[in-house]
């Protein structure tokens, strides 16, 4: 008699756990965040209920889990070198535009948004998983636009005395209100003039 190997239950694991993730993205961007259910992805996981509260305690918690790994896959596609850093050409206005309109490229995927604006606006409401959401997605995001401009104050093209955490906030944060609040189209005209309007400022040349 052949002996049978033992099943692989690591392998079975992480099947699972991919199934779930697949099940959250995908049911929040058919049905929304308040009619996601961890009923719900346990049905379109094909997996038990008790599955998902093992691992997790709230669907905000499988939901969150799922978009940091989409994050993941998508730096791992766009490569080593695009994922981590901002490209230095010397021209730090040219440099912001660039990054910027990815950024808007990725606001307007239907792949991220119903799940980006979903743990925004968990994160307002439920303060840890907003803290983990920063600290885990945002402040790695943040810290490459730091970096570019300290490169630029190092280039002379930035006064030594500016806050890199400060300035990267003049078209960082407008951009994601913007989008948060619907208050206007998100555009690649509208990402360049904040970069226009950060760098050279209001007052007449």
């Amino acid at each position: 008699m052949v002996k049978q190997p033992a099943p692989d239950t690591a392998r079975r694991s992480e099947r699972s756990r991919r199934a779930i993730y697949d099940a959250a993205l995908a049911l929040v961007g058919e049905l929304g965040y308040p009619r996601t259910t961890i009923e719900g992805i346990a049905a379109r996981a094909g997996v038990g209920k008790q599955t998902i509260y093992r691992w997790w305690s709230s669907k905000a918690e499988v939901l969150l889990e799922a978009f940091l790994d989409l994050s993941e896959q998508a730096a791992r596609e766009a490569g080593p070198d695009d994922a981590y850093t901002i490209p230095d050409t010397g021209d730090l206005a040219a440099d912001l535009k660039a990054v910027l309109r990815l950024t808007v490229d990725q606001l307007k995927d239907p792949r991220f948004e119903a799940p980006s604006r979903a743990l925004a606006a968990e994160g307002v409401v439920d303060e840890q998983l907003g803290r983990v959401f920063v600290a885990k997605l945002l402040a790695p995001s943040l810290q490459l636009y730091v970096d570019r401009i300290r490169s630029a104050q190092e280039a002379g093209q930035v006064r030594p005395e500016i806050d890199p955490r400060i300035a990267l906030e003049l078209w960082v944060s407008p951009l994601a209100q913007r989008w948060l609040q619907h208050t206007g189209p998100i555009t690649y005209d509208y990402t360049d003039t904040l970069v226009d309007y950060a760098l050279h400022g209001l007052a007449p040349r």
